[in-house]
């Protein structure tokens, strides 16, 4: 069996601050903004979505208990929404000058 951290991670097709859509699982439709990207890991932690209870022990600093967190989903399950419709797309890259930018399949437009 591969390892998971076999994926060429070079060139993630989400990043930090995009807002996504989840495309399958027991969250699909929902949306949110990503908070982090594991690229090791080939998942991305997004605000509001597969919240789960972790326990905690207690500590000085924490007083412990059941808190929510937002745990990782794998990047498959998520889709960059087009800024133009608000729907899940795919994206493609393009020369912009000098610049590669990042763009939407469905209208065009360049997601920053």
């Amino acid at each position: 069996m591969k390892s998971i951290t076999s994926h060429n991670t070079t060139k993630l097709h989400i990043k930090k601050g995009d807002t996504v859509m989840v495309i399958s699982g027991s969250y699909k439709g929902a949306t949110g903004e990503v908070k982090e990207v594991l690229p090791n890991k080939y998942r991305a932690i997004v605000e509001g979505v597969n919240v789960v209870k972790k326990h905690t022990k207690p500590t000085n600093d924490n007083p412990g208990g059941i808190n929510e967190v937002e745990a990782p989903i794998h990047l498959s399950n998520l889709a960059v929404v087009d800024p133009k419709s608000g729907e899940a797309t795919r994206i493609g890259r393009k020369k912009d000058g000098d610049k590669t930018v990042r763009y939407s399949k469905k209208s065009g437009e360049i997601i920053n």
